[in-house]
């Protein structure tokens, strides 16, 4: 039996402690947001944030978890506004399939939890979720309106930084 928090909430998960987080996530907990990908943590599809660290949920054991999990589940507010990056993703209609786009999205929010204006470069080296239908110019551009939108207020710095993860 593991105890998590998940998305605010104390969870009670019975399962194997080498059970991957993104199975016990959709299968016992029943939040189907987070996607399996690759099962290699390369596609980034389950990306979750554990303590506010992009994690790859497909290859992170039960066992290991230590600290806070959001998905994408947990990012709107109770009241069912969204979170900036979510509301930029919508508006500039990012997703095309949209199968990785709620890993794109969590990676998102860690980058603007780290960085208030990212360039490019933040954006090439701190991202690493692979898009197949190629959104990766929508995404840029929703990051940036996210930013804007965030404007600093409750995030860090302004300077290039790499996202540990």
């Amino acid at each position: 039996m593991y105890r998590l928090t998940i998305n605010g909430e104390e969870r009670e998960i019975d399962a194997d402690g080498e059970m991957p987080l993104l199975w016990a996530l959709r299968d016992v907990v029943k939040l189907k947001g987070t996607k399996f990908g690759c099962g290699i943590a390369s596609c980034g599809a389950c990306t979750v944030l554990i303590d506010g660290v992009p994690s790859r949920s497909c290859v992170t054991p039960l066992d290991s978890i230590e600290g806070a999990v959001t998905t994408i589940e947990g990012l709107a507010r109770p009241d069912g506004e969204l979170h900036p990056v979510q509301k930029a993703w919508v508006e500039g209609n990012v997703a095309q399939c949209g199968y990785c786009q709620s890993g794109q999205i969590m990676s998102a929010v860690a980058l603007l939890s780290e960085v208030d204006a990212p360039t490019d470069e933040d954006i090439d080296d701190n991202m690493g979720n692979l898009c197949r239908c190629g959104t990766y110019p929508q995404i840029r551009t929703a990051i940036r309106k996210a930013a804007e939108e965030l404007n600093g207020a409750q995030y860090g710095t302004t300077t290039s930084a790499k996202v540990e993860g």
